[in-house]
Parts: C-alpha cells; sequence; structure tokens
C-alpha cells in the first residue's frame, strides 16, 4: 500500500467544520474543536444534535450551561443523561465547585483551546423516549462579539451554529430592565447573524428554534411574570427581529443564585459573591428547544 493511501486513510473529518485531521491530532487544525467529539460520534453510530448556547460577555453563559448540565445528570425533571467522554464533565464539574465555595468560575477564554465541549446523551426516563446525542460547547462572550462584527474571525463559531439544530440566546434581564441599550443592540447583531448564517431564501422565515433566556432575573422577578411582555417592552428590538424573521423563538427568565454579597478583589473592584444557589427557570428552555427539534 502506497504512503499516500495510508495517509488518506489515516485521517477523519472535524465533527464541526468537516476538515480532514490526522487520526492523532487533539484539535481540529482548522477550528479548534476537540477531535474526540467525532470519536465519540462514531461510537453512537448517529449524528449529534448540537444545541448552541450564545450571548454576550458577562452574561452568565458558562454558570447557565454549567447548572444545566449538572441538573441533566442529575435526573431533573426526569431527564436521562449520561456523558460520552469524561472530558464533558468538566464544565459542570468547574462550574458547581466555584459556585459551592460561593465564587463565580472564571470568565471563559477566547483561545478555542481553553473552552469546555460538551457531548451528552440525553432521553426522557420513558419507554420508546427519542435519544438526543448533544454536543454543547461553552463559548467567549469575547469571541461571540468578534464574530458578529468581524464574519470569519473565529471559524468555529459560524460552522457550529449552521450545523446546530437549535440555540438558546442569554440576554442580560438585569441590564435591559434597568433601562441599558446595550443586551437589546447585542441580541438584535447576534440574531441578525444568525439569520444571515442560516437562511437560504430571505423571504421565509427560519424554522431553527431559538430559547431566548432572561439571564440573572434574580435581580428583576418581573421577568418571571411574563417574559415575552418583559421582551416587548425592555427589547423591542429583539423581539421584532423574532418575529419577523423566526419560526420558533420564545422567551423565558432564568437565574441560579438566590442570594448575592459584595466584596472586593485584590485590586480593589467590587465583585459578587452568590451567598446562596437556587436554580430557577433553567431546563425550561432546554426543554422547549427539544420539543421542536
Amino acid at each position: 500500500m502506497s504512503t499516500a493511501v495510508m495517509n488518506r486513510k489515516a485521517t477523519m473529518p472535524c465533527l464541526i467544520c468537516t476538515t480532514q485531521n490526522q487520526m492523532e491530532a487533539l484539535v481540529c487544525a482548522t477550528c479548534g474543536a476537540p477531535m474526540a467529539l467525532i470519536q465519540e460520534a462514531v461510537a453512537q453510530d448517529r449524528d449529534p444534535c448540537i444545541v448552541t448556547v450564545v450571548g454576550d460577555s458577562n452574561v452568565g453563559k458558562t454558570v447557565y450551561l454549567g447548572m444545566l448540565l449538572d441538573m441533566l445528570s442529575k435526573r431533573a425533571e426526569d431527564f436521562e443523561a449520561i456523558p460520552k467522554g469524561a472530558y464533558s464533565v468538566n464544565l459542570q464539574h468547574t462550574v458547581i465547585s466555584f459556585l459551592s465555595t460561593r465564587q463565580f468560575p472564571p470568565k471563559t477564554a477566547m483561545e478555542v483551546d481553553d473552552w469546555h465541549w460538551a457531548y451528552y446523551q440525553v432521553a426522557r426516563r420513558k419507554r420508546n423516549s427519542k435519544i438526543y446525542d448533544l454536543v454543547m460547547p461553552d463559548m467567549a462572550g469575547e469571541a461571540i462579539a468578534a464574530e458578529v462584527a468581524n464574519p470569519k474571525t473565529f471559524t468555529v463559531i459560524r460552522s457550529l451554529l449552521e450545523k446546530s439544530a437549535g440555540a438558546i440566546l442569554l440576554v442580560d434581564g438585569a441590564l435591559a430592565a434597568a433601562g441599558s441599550p446595550q443586551p437589546d443592540f447585542f441580541a438584535l447583531k447576534l440574531m441578525t447573524y444568525l439569520d444571515g448564517v442560516l437562511a437560504s431564501k430571505h423571504q421565509q422565515r427560519l424554522d431553527t428554534p431559538v430559547a431566548v433566556v432572561l439571564s440573572k432575573a434574580d435581580y428583576c422577578p418581573e421577568c418571571f411574570d411574563d417574559p415575552r411582555a418583559f421582551a416587548q417592552t425592555n427589547l423591542n428590538r429583539l423581539w421584532n427581529i423574532c418575529e419577523s424573521r423566526f419560526e420558533h423563538f420564545e422567551f423565558f427568565a432564568a437565574s441560579v443564585v438566590g442570594a448575592l454579597g459584595y466584596g472586593s478583589d485584590e485590586s480593589g473592584n467590587v465583585v459578587p459573591y452568590p451567598l446562596h444557589v437556587a436554580p430557577r427557570g433553567i431546563l425550561e428552555p432546554f426543554e422547549w428547544v427539544l420539543s421542536k427539534l
């Protein structure tokens, strides 16, 4: 057998961007996604379903996703969730460990190599329930902002969204309730970007389900009363593009912390500390997305 043929056989495609990589590669040479994902996908013998969690920097993506995975692995709401690969547990382990010591986890680094990826097999605990092989990465908000501002800056983000069966968009509900236009404008940019990535015919609305989660709702309990009405009032630009371009969208409110304390770090900056963890509204957006797939 020739060397050229052997080299061709010794490669495998990245699950995210389909670039051919050497079998021994740990991460994709093009997008930086871990090659362990394709190995797990091959073992399951079915195409995985990608659900992407996106949002601005400091909106709470890491805490939300880590808490969601932890609740699923503890069989919340009768879900059965099995991690495929030990690396899939790293994110929830990090988040729960920090929260248990009354700290928030550190910000996700912009470098793709430092992102946490999770591959979970999720189903309801009843006979003949559909099994979802879910891939959910924890992406840095700064990286998402850079990709939205200059498309193809982060190839992995565009590739992920192109292959996503559903998306969960986190928006800072507390900041929006305080009157800041930043959450509305960033969400508008992100949804416009998503529209451009997924749209095949611009006259048709997209059928990819998008759950919009009003994060940090413990700061503004009115988010829980009627998330849709809150969005129409405080995130009107986001509401309008959702209504115009997306067939399936819904608004939810979520919080992880029940009580906050404040202190100062070594530089004298005021730092919040989670005194009491009380997750609320974490599973509902995920459950809604699955119902639309």
